[in-house]
């Protein structure tokens, strides 16, 4: 899953336009126009479309997380050195205020059938025993889980 798919299934999803996007950069302190904005959430092969880069696509997600939950004490999160699937869950699940009930769901929607333990896997640190990384075609799931969710629940 590219950045520029995750950027337009939550741009549709919850059905946010350019400038509730462009609310959320600035809520990571990231100013953009909504020109990227656009050129964001183009599909690979549309004319126009520009490759979102992972700083911008960590900048939005943390802007994402203050929009659904509110701005934290502890302000807001670093970015990582290297952006991967397993940060991008994370951050989601922190944004949209998930348990492991609601991941287990999520990923069942989508035909996905995963444990508390595996799913728990996905948010221990590299170096753990226990860590195990979250695949393209996981992260996919779990999006078409948010999408299927939102739409019975919408």
């Amino acid at each position: 899953m590219t950045n520029n798919d995750l950027l337009y299934k939550i741009h549709t999803i919850f059905d946010h336009s350019t400038d509730d996007m462009i609310k959320i950069f600035k809520l990571a302190e990231k100013t953009v126009t909504s020109e990227q904005v656009g050129s964001w959430v183009l599909k690979v092969d549309d004319e126009g479309c520009v490759t979102c880069d992972d700083e911008n696509l960590e900048s939005f997600l943390n802007g994402y997380i203050v929009h659904k939950r509110g701005p934290s004490d502890k302000g807001l999160p670093g970015l990582s050195k290297k952006l991967n699937n397993n940060i991008i869950l994370n951050k989601l699940k922190i944004a949209l205020n998930l348990k492991a009930e609601d991941l287990i769901k999520h990923f069942q929607l989508a035909g996905l059938t995963l444990s508390k333990h595996e799913i728990s896997a996905f948010f221990r640190k590299p170096g753990n025993k226990h860590y195990k990384a979250c695949t393209d075609q996981t992260l996919e799931c779990f999006m078409k889980g948010v999408t299927l969710n939102n739409t019975t629940e919408g």
